[in-house]
């Protein structure tokens, strides 16, 4: 790996502890790197760093700011086998997700490429006053970005792109799971015109001081942060201490909905994607999958052939479709809910059994008969296992998808396009699949609502959370 150390100033450099931590392959089990761990000292440079960049940053015009951010997308884009493959390395997933992944995070520097110009304003007359309001949009200040290690390219592109389309400097904590791929972003970035300083890195073994402390050093104004739900709310504790703006992409539990008059086979290789991209191992995966009593056994009979048919294997292997979790505690999770769901009455269809050996692999798994009080329907599952629930009357299923604290994303299947789009409209979740298991796009604004998370990423919206709104009023 040609980058292990901190990413300081446009500089490698050891952390100030000088203290190490080893990135594992989850293939094999064995060592990649290792990689400096960042203390607060670190933080305090990079803070310091990225305050003194973004100063001539955000004074540059937005056009300039857009061509470098055009520049990044060109040479990720140049480049996406080579990041395809470290992140399959240090991720573990299979190559062609891989590859998916790396050409997704290099779309976010084009779509913000051309959103960095569109930060418009407004100007119109008070009706009372006659007085001018004039609305404009400035960079809100430092940003502090955590990323999670499913998606150790996207994660941080989508944070880092929409920050300096909006004037702001950076500081990226990745995932201690996977440093390396946003490590290796850096040198790409200074190539494409980002000057030293406005983006640093800084992995730690030490997240949650390292985090804390940032968070209340009065330079930063933004957190943006993708994981799970405990750790945003922590996150958000400590970002009230500042009152900073927040960004929270936080879990889920999505329901995937197949109705009667759906065509099962769009609805199974709509449930292929939404549960099994990424092996599972996302906040959008399907997590429970309602299918009407009508067809469930035809559905059911149809996924597990699919499931059945993927092979698993080190990510490296271009023949294989499934690569391993991303760590032993992950996957021990995965084959606790399938225990538990079999011993409240489901059935293994396909998979099910741990293998034994090297790696962090478990088999794609579908369970049928799924009972409402197995643990997987109330919590993430993060792994390939498709849990199935049947229903019949369309309010049950709408009130049984919407029982959750959590309300990130939702699919619907059904071939009456009226009524699937009557179910959307009266699904509680930010985002919602309509025949397709696919919702994310750096066009459109990401993210949930109740606990999953609050703002959007992507689209337009993703810019306006690093940027703060002004209002002047004036006569002329």
């Amino acid at each position: 790996m040609d980058h292990t150390d901190l990413y300081i100033d446009g500089t490698w450099r050891e952390g100030a502890g000088k203290a190490r931590f080893d990135v594992v392959n989850p293939a094999t089990e064995e060592v990649l790197a290792s990689v400096a761990s960042a203390e607060t000292d670190d933080a305090d440079a990079a803070l310091g760093a990225a305050e003194a960049a973004m100063a001539d940053w955000a004074a540059r015009s937005p056009r300039e700011r857009s061509e470098v951010l055009r520049r990044a997308w060109e040479l990720m884009t140049a480049r996406l086998d080579d990041f395809a493959r470290l992140i399959t390395l240090e991720n573990g997933k299979a190559g062609v997700d891989a590859k998916g992944e790396a050409t997704y995070a290099a779309e976010f520097f084009r779509w913000f490429a051309e959103e960095a110009v569109r930060a418009d304003g407004l100007i119109t007359r008070a009706p009372a006053s006659g007085a001018r309001i004039v609305v404009q949009h400035k960079p809100a200040g430092l940003a502090v970005l955590v990323t999670p290690w499913n998606y150790p390219a996207a994660m941080g592109t989508r944070k880092i792109a929409p920050a300096l389309a909006a004037g702001c400097g950076v500081i990226i904590k990745p995932a201690s799971e996977t440093p390396l791929t946003m490590l290796a972003l850096m040198p790409l970035l200074e190539e494409a015109g980002v000057p030293p300083g406005l983006v640093n890195v800084l992995p730690s073994r030490r997240t949650g001081a390292l985090v804390d402390h940032m968070l209340h050093d009065p330079r930063v104004r933004v957190v943006s942060f993708t994981g799970s739900t405990g750790v945003g709310r922590k996150l958000l504790k400590s970002a009230s201490d500042q009152v900073l703006k927040p960004a929270m992409e936080l879990g889920g539990n999505a329901p995937l909905i197949v109705f009667e008059d759906a065509d099962l086979d769009q609805a199974v290789t709509g449930t292929m994607l939404a549960k099994m991209r990424n092996l599972g191992e996302a906040c959008t995966a399907a997590n429970r999958i309602y299918v009407h009593k009508d067809v469930a056994e035809a559905f059911t009979a149809r996924l597990t052939t699919t499931m059945a048919a993927l092979k698993v294997g080190d990510g490296l292997d271009p023949s294989v479709d499934v690569g391993p979790l991303v760590n032993a505690e992950t996957r021990d999770k995965v084959a606790q809910f399938v225990a538990d769901a079999v011993s409240k009455g489901a059935r293994i269809e396909c998979g099910g059994e741990l293998q034994t050996g090297k790696g962090y692999f478990y088999p794609p798994t579908v369970l049928s008969n799924v009972p409402e009080t197995a643990e997987c329907v109330h919590d993430e599952i993060f792994g390939p296992v498709a849990a199935i629930q049947t229903f019949t009357e369309q309010d049950e299923v709408i009130s049984r998808a919407n029982a959750t604290e959590y309300g990130l994303v939702a699919y619907v299947f059904s071939g009456n396009f009226k009524r699937a789009l009557q179910v959307c409209e009266r699904l509680d979740y930010g985002m919602v699949g309509l025949n397709r298991g696919l919702v994310s796009d750096p066009a459109a604004p990401f993210g949930g609502t109740k606990q999953s998370g609050l703002g959007r990423e992507g689209g337009h919206e993703g810019m306006l959370e690093f940027m703060e709104t002004q209002y002047i009023s004036a006569e002329w």
